[in-house]
């Protein structure tokens, strides 16, 4: 998509894509949080597409752009959120597998601090 922008808002765990440049609608998001321990990671919990903008590749592009972030910050993503794990393994050459003991970190985040999910 050409008019899609994505804006990473860290303190607020949103990852946005807008259509229409930096002020346009808001067409989509993904919810993360950043893990540190047992390693640092970007954790995404929920990918949202508005319904007007569904099947025009806005939750694809959130997925590769939260994964070329976490790649330019050399950390890792362990995805929880059924989405993202389902592009991820559609796209093993832009995600690349996380161990086992990393998710389980992540989920384990999420169960001592339910607001996480």
């Amino acid at each position: 998509m050409s008019d899609i922008e994505i804006h990473d808002d860290r303190d607020a765990g949103l990852l946005r894509a807008r259509v229409g440049g930096a002020d346009g609608e808001v067409a989509g998001y993904i919810q993360y949080f950043v893990l540190d321990e047992p390693q640092r990671a970007l954790v995404p919990v929920h990918t949202i597409v508005e319904p007007a903008h569904e099947g025009k590749g806005i939750g694809g592009s959130l997925a590769r752009e939260l994964y070329a972030i976490a790649a330019r910050e050399s950390i890792v993503v362990a995805p929880l959120c059924p989405f993202v794990v389902k592009w991820a393994a559609r796209h093993p050459g832009e995600a690349p597998a996380v161990p086992d003991e990393l998710l389980a970190a992540a989920k384990a985040a999420v169960e001592a601090d339910p607001n996480k999910w």
